[in-house]
């Protein structure tokens, strides 16, 4: 759904199964990892079904007209239980529920009194499990709750302030309940320690600013506000909500964006992943005029970071419609200090890792590519020819909209579904985050059309695709495979796990 105008270790079991960075077997937050690179760590399971399915939203569940609202990416465990967060009233209040993902039994529930930042679109709600299998999600006051052992139906449970249990008590807590909100996904680093964005609206004991907040592994917090992360520029008042942080390869640096309001212009920060002492910081800007580029509040791009260190972000054009809303994928050398060629598709995208040994017809020297949504979007100018696509981050081609030079387009397929039965244009791709399936070369990406289909980057075709929906507008969701080899898609408000 296109923006409305009012608003490296190797693990090879097979030569298919290259993989680019160190990876875990379970997908522990969004985009798999500390690096959202969405690279799967087992083959996903053909699409001969649908196991079982569970709602994510109590009250958009099977509901007519456009979803504007994130859904947070389930997790998976080693054990295979699926953590889903599920959103119950129209108070946007929510819940966990833990199933077995064997059969989608409900093991059980936790309950959160958090409540979302103020909004447009619904934030994301979104957990994390750490390395030591903890089990992490967003209270109220900017505290995290969490859950050990969370494969069983008991386990020891908590509650952390990461400016000090002891101020958040007492008559402190309605303050910070007031006034603090966490408004990124959580994301968990190789030692157990958590990184997340927080949102504060009025004065609070702890003098808190909006900023991005640490939690070790011992549970001991520190933060960061988004100016002081952006060279101290007063003009900075928030991290975008929904714009998880993201980790180098190796644990040193955190990145994540910082901006003056909703849509407005901003930065790409980086901070020191241990104590949050700020680094280095680049003004991010539209490629096609040099201005500043907009940080959407309603979307959910956050930056991922590549095998070699480089990181990149997605944002919307200056004004729209420029860019036909695609907006850019901005890129960046891991020290912020080299600006490199950016993609033409950005806005509310995270890119995925795709070793470019999973491309055969690839002759290029990269040694690996990204995926990309790539709509056009009609309503915007575009052709609504939408298609997903796999980029070459250091080759470029001139752009056929804005004539900026941008990553050279490796493979593009074009969505199946029509939108209608004038215009030519095609259903919009919803996802966020892809799953890349290295084992077997393809992606797991579901579209608007309520479908989820298997691109095959041998072949570039649609091998297989499963129905799991009529189909809805909605804004973008993240795809996952389990450690089954399950492949999970969220449509109409509806998670579906689906394989053999």
């Amino acid at each position: 759904m296109r923006l409305e105008m009012f608003a490296v270790a190797l693990v090879v079991a097979t030569p298919l199964a290259l993989a680019v960075r160190p990876l875990s077997v379970t997908w522990s937050s969004y985009g798999h990892d500390a690096q959202h690179s969405g690279v799967s760590a087992v083959a996903a399971q053909p699409f001969h079904r649908i196991k079982w399915s569970t709602p994510v939203d109590l009250v958009f569940e099977n509901t007519p007209g456009d979803l504007l609202i994130h859904y947070g990416s389930p997790l998976v465990t080693a054990s295979n239980t699926v953590i889903v967060p599920v959103r119950t009233s129209s108070a946007d209040t929510y819940r966990l529920d833990v199933l077995n993902g064997v059969d989608g039994s409900l093991k059980y529930s936790l309950a959160t009194t958090w409540s979302p930042p103020p909004h447009n679109w619904i934030p994301v709600f979104g957990p994390a499990l750490t390395a030591r299998n903890r089990l992490y999600y967003p209270g109220p006051g900017g505290t995290v709750y969490y859950r050990d052992e969370p494969d069983s139906d008991s386990g020891p449970v908590g509650q952390i302030a990461f400016y000090g249990d002891a101020l958040y008590a007492g008559a402190n807590q309605a303050i910070f309940d007031n006034n603090v909100m966490i408004s990124t996904p959580i994301v968990s680093d190789r030692y157990g320690g958590i990184f997340f964005g927080f949102t504060v609206i009025g004065a609070n004991p702890a003098h808190l600013e909006s900023g991005i907040a640490k939690i070790d592994r011992n549970g001991n917090g520190t933060w960061i506000g988004a100016a002081a992360a952006a060279g101290s520029d007063e003009s900075i008042v928030e991290v975008p909500t929904n714009c998880a942080p993201a980790l180098s390869v190796d644990g040193f640096t955190l990145y994540f964006a910082v901006s003056s309001g909703p849509g407005t212009g901003g930065y790409l920060v980086s901070v020191n992943g241990r104590n949050l002492s700020p680094i280095a910081h680049v003004r991010l800007k539209d490629p096609e005029f040099g201005t500043d580029a907009a940080l959407p509040d309603d979307g959910s791009a956050s930056p991922m970071v590549g095998p070699d260190g480089d990181v990149y972000y997605g944002v919307l054009e200056t004004s729209c419609c420029s860019n036909h809303d695609r907006g850019w994928l901005l890129h960046f050398d891991q020290t912020l200090a080299q600006s490199k060629i950016p993609g033409a598709f950005g806005w509310d995208a995270t890119p995925s890792v795709i070793s470019a040994r999973l491309v055969p017809s690839y002759q290029g020297s990269s040694a690996y590519l990204l995926f990309s949504k790539y709509n056009n979007y009609l309503e915007a100018g575009g052709d609504g020819l939408n298609r997903i696509a796999i980029l070459d981050p250091n080759a470029s081609q001139t752009d056929r909209i804005t004539g900026a030079a941008v990553m050279s387009e490796v493979l593009t397929i074009l969505g199946t579904t029509p939108a209608d039965s004038t215009s030519g244009a095609v259903r919009e791709w919803c996802i966020n985050n892809a799953a890349v399936d290295p084992f077997t070369r393809s992606v797991i990406a579901n579209s608007e059309d309520g479908f989820v289909y298997r691109w095959d980057l041998a072949t570039n075709t649609f091998t297989q695709s499963l129905r799991l929906s009529a189909g809805v507008g909605e804004a973008y969701t993240p795809t996952v495979i389990g450690v089954d080899g399950t492949g999970y898609a969220i449509s109409d408000a509806v998670l579906y796990a689906f394989g053999e």
